[in-house]
């Protein structure tokens, strides 16, 4: 489980393809903290480490994963958003994260607001998903709060801090996002979706 707080930033260092599957190489400031098997958030999307070397740590998406999130358009060099599972004793100074990416979003929109700025993202709301005014979203990993929240659309507000030390400060319009939306309102629409049915 993951809150939505990104402790760092990484690199992609190294892409390798083995069959349908793909190997990242990350650079990561926190590698030296990180074991073989453990489970890290990277753009939103929970990922096992399989290998350390040095500063760099290796991780293997699937296709599924690959044809599910915006993995499929990284390249060497980008940086993504990580954040290591929370520990059981810790704070949740987010929302509850699961690190499975419900589906990508497109950036639509960004504008500067004296300091801070206003992204508008757009997602396909065939998916039933849905997002709530002032309810949770995570963005790339990031726990945000919707507002402007339409069918299929929806704005975020993101504070100095969080455009510098995340990757919003890279994102530019047409970017495909990873979304994971709240785990509370998706139970309760398909406990309202089975009444209906």
């Amino acid at each position: 489980m993951f809150t939505g707080i990104i402790e760092t930033l990484g690199t992609i260092s190294k892409i390798e393809k083995e069959g349908t599957n793909f190997h990242f190489d990350i650079e990561s400031p926190i590698t030296s903290e990180l074991k073989i098997d453990q489970s890290v958030a990277h753009n939103g999307v929970c990922l096992t480490v399989v290998a350390i070397n040095g500063a760099i740590y290796r991780v293997t998406a699937i296709d599924e994963t690959l044809r599910k999130t915006s993995l499929k358009n990284w390249k060497v060099g980008k940086k993504v958003n990580i954040e290591r599972c929370m520990p059981a004793n810790g704070r949740f100074d987010g929302h509850i994260v699961q690190g499975h990416v419900d589906q990508v979003g497109r950036v639509e929109a960004i504008s500067e607001q004296d300091g801070s700025w206003i992204f508008d993202f757009s997602f396909d709301s065939n998916s039933g998903n849905v997002t709530v005014e002032k309810g949770s979203i995570t963005v790339n990993g990031t726990s945000l709060t919707c507002f402007n929240s339409k069918n299929g659309r929806f704005s975020v507000a993101i504070i100095p801090y969080t455009y510098e030390f995340t990757n919003f400060h890279q994102l530019k319009v047409g970017d495909e996002v990873n979304l994971e939306f709240d785990v509370i309102g998706k139970y309760i629409q398909r406990i309202i979706r089975g009444y209906s049915e």
